[in-house]
């Protein structure tokens, strides 16, 4: 975590803290709605519309052409993802999503925005030189692999397809969405590969 980062955090722990001794905020609310976008209307909803566009060339096609249409038909529909626009990452190209005003993002398929995407540091430095940064999230492309950074607004965001690992084959959409991360989804990793079979498995 950078000191950015910590710097946030700090300022979001002690406005918190505020808040409830004043009585304004009553925590356990407070954690049920953190809780609520980070593990239901959070990333698990946009992995699994990628799993589905993984698993049905149909969908995928629909994802790409009308997300907004495609995403709602499996219920995800809501403020802050009104307006969608779905990138597809191939061998040749790699894209990764930014909003370089504030923190823009899809919160009906990815949830809450992580800290680091709100930060100063990312923000700017995606822009100017986004292969380094990719890099120091673990994300090395080749020199021949074109970055496209797209930059989300309150007008259209975001939601990066990312290319399916090798090894998936005849995997469930269940477990296909297990391999998809909200850090692939926007674009700063790839996804998942699968744990290889232990030794003498059927």
């Amino acid at each position: 975590m950078s000191i950015a980062d910590i710097e946030i955090s700090a300022r979001v722990k002690a406005l918190e803290e505020l808040l409830t001794l004043k009585g304004l905020v009553d925590p356990a609310a407070l954690d049920a709605v953190v809780d609520l976008y980070e593990n239901q209307i959070g990333p698990k909803n946009g992995a699994r519309v990628i799993a589905r566009a993984w698993s049905d060339p149909a969908y995928k096609k629909w994802l790409l052409e009308d997300p907004n249409a495609a995403i709602a038909d499996l219920g995800f529909t809501g403020a802050q993802g009104e307006n969608m626009v779905a990138l597809e990452n191939t061998d040749g190209v790699h894209n990764v999503v930014v909003c370089t005003l504030c923190s823009c993002y899809p919160w009906p398929v990815l949830g809450l925005p992580p800290v680091w995407y709100k930060s100063m540091p990312y923000r700017t430095r995606i822009v100017r030189d986004p292969r380094s940064v990719l890099a120091e999230f673990g994300t090395v492309l080749p020199d021949t692999t074109e970055i496209r950074v797209w930059d989300s607004n309150s007008e259209v965001r975001y939601l990066v397809v990312p290319r399916r690992p090798e090894g998936t084959q005849g995997m469930d959409e269940a477990a296909l969405a297990g391999l998809v991360t909200r850090d692939s989804m926007i674009g700063v990793t790839e996804a998942l590969t699968p744990e290889p079979a232990a030794e003498g498995a059927p």
